[in-house]
């Protein structure tokens, strides 16, 4: 089985890891917490919205995969037991 490409989310994860960079020079420069709270919410949304498309990509490719090769329910157990951690 072949796996879908997520490097169109490197972009992303760039922009995250700049921002992450951000917050801890904030709090280094003894910033005001709301100020500080709100950057880490918005990471928080920006690594939320990276899962879904991962996610996405791994439904639509990899568990449509498994529906034609009697592996559907091994995918779904393994989806189930990620989305829980």
């Amino acid at each position: 089985m072949s796996h879908p490409c997520h490097k169109d989310q490197l972009a992303n994860l760039n922009r995250i890891e700049g921002q992450i960079r951000g917050i801890a020079k904030m709090i280094d420069d003894d910033k005001y917490c709301i100020d500080i709270l709100n950057q880490i919410k918005a990471v928080k949304n920006a690594i939320s919205s990276v899962e879904g498309k991962i996610l996405k990509s791994h439904l639509q490719a990899c568990v449509k995969d498994a529906l034609s090769d009697d592996n559907f329910d091994i995918k779904v157990e393994e989806l189930l037991k990620t989305l829980k951690r």
